[in-house]
């Protein structure tokens, strides 16, 4: 990779050109499947580089009523508040994740750990521990892969236990079995519990 900063304005001129290709268009079969379950409708969810949020729909869609958006492009937050601007349950915020300081019961995981620099990578597990309450949880999915373009950032599961291992228990850390057909194999479901 080149020394692309991946900063606010990056991410701004890719959504503003239409280069998302992350973007599926709905909430992840896996993520979804995870929220069915919930059955606490008022727990405190961070979803971090949220992109266009589809995960916030299906969390509203299911009644949830205490969702955090945060995302470091203007042009997408600004997109968010108009598309939730009659929504009460949830709060978009644009800043940085790693300057972030609020705490939550869950963070839902979904092609924001790919999008980084892998340098940032043990920093992250670190936050991530640090906004998750006692017994919080990370879930959501990581590459099992890597890729000759990045962004995204690919990995694997031997990599990922050097930066979660000291931060969490590892509930679910498995092949995902649902992903969509074009990433069937080469993602992981997480639900890593804050030790």
């Amino acid at each position: 990779m080149e020394n692309i900063i991946l900063d606010g304005q990056y991410w701004s001129n890719r959504y503003l050109s239409n280069e998302t290709g992350w973007d599926i268009g709905n909430s992840a079969t896996p993520l979804a499947n995870y929220i069915n379950q919930l059955t606490d409708k008022n727990i405190k969810i961070l979803i971090p580089g949220c992109g266009n949020a589809y995960e916030a729909e299906y969390l509203l869609a299911k009644g949830f009523t205490n969702i955090t958006l945060l995302d470091i492009s203007e042009v997408l937050v600004k997109n968010l508040q108009e598309k939730f601007k009659e929504n009460s349950h949830i709060k978009i915020i644009c800043e940085d994740f790693f300057e972030h300081q609020e705490e939550y019961d869950l963070v839902l995981e979904q092609t924001f750990f790919c999008a980084i620099n892998p340098t940032l990578r043990p920093h992250y597990a670190l936050k991530m521990a640090q906004i998750l309450k006692k017994q919080g949880k990370l879930v959501g999915l990581l590459f099992n892969k890597n890729f000759e373009i990045n962004p995204p950032f690919g990995g694997n599961t031997q990599e990922y236990i050097l930066y979660f291992e000291p931060y969490f228990e590892f509930k679910t850390f498995e092949e995902c079995y649902n992903s969509i057909p074009p990433r069937a194999k080469s993602e992981l479901f997480i639900n890593f519990i804050k030790k």
